[in-house]
């Protein structure tokens, strides 16, 4: 079964064409892992992809409310504590609790996925910088989602932590998910193929300004 199914995309940064002409089919259990030199489009891709801007031309088809989007922000509630935060994610997704509603179930489950029972009090606000990305990567575990769109999710995190998150993916595939993703880092996904987007760079000097185009967000 094919989760996300792109066709013939263009997508666009600053107003000028990144990659042109991508297509791929996204099946359940499956992962992706965007390729290609710095400064591509492989961000501006995944951004499309999760809806955060409207692509040059292509069509993107999957269900509606199936991204979960985890990017180089955590997107975390610093007032919060580490359990509230989660808790607050689960409720804005209203997914993937299995415990009537309340997130405590998924919320459990991802505190011991990242490893962070000892913290699960601790306001956010207090977390070193590889604890908040653990928490802004255990977000994807109360979703419910079976899309994730990651772009360099291994940021700030140590050999253990990527192994736990990689862990973390393999049983998101496991249950039928799929993983789009840029990363430099082996997350050991026999399940994985790549795509390389050096083929689909955009021609020099080709620009779009596609509707509601701000060049403040480019």
């Amino acid at each position: 079964m094919s989760l996300l199914a792109v066709e013939d995309l263009a997508v666009a940064r600053g107003g000028l064409r990144a990659v042109e002409g991508v297509s791929f089919v996204l099946e359940a259990g499956r992962a992706l892992i965007l390729r290609g030199p710095n400064g591509i489009g492989k961000t501006t891709l995944l951004r499309t992809v999760a809806g955060l801007q409207p692509p040059v031309a292509g069509r993107i088809i999957m269900d509606d409310d199936a991204v979960a989007y985890a990017a180089h922000a955590d997107g975390l509630k610093h007032a919060l504590g580490v359990a509230e935060n989660l808790a607050f994610w689960a409720r804005i997704f209203d997914g993937g609790s299995g415990d009537g509603g309340d997130g405590v179930g998924a919320v459990g489950r991802a505190l011991a996925a990242m490893d962070l029972m000892a913290l699960a009090d601790r306001p956010a606000a207090a977390l070193s910088a590889g604890q908040k990305r653990r928490l802004g990567l255990a977000r994807l575990l109360v979703t419910g989602r079976p899309l994730w769109v990651l772009d360099e999710p291994t940021v700030s995190l140590d050999a253990a932590s990527v192994a736990r998150f990689g862990a973390a993916i393999r049983a998101h595939l496991a249950a039928g998910g799929s993983a789009l993703m840029a990363t430099h880092i082996d997350l050991g996904l026999a399940e994985a193929r790549d795509l390389d987007l050096t083929p689909f760079r955009a021609r020099p000097g080709r620009s779009h300004r596609p509707a509601g185009f701000n060049e403040a967000f480019a």
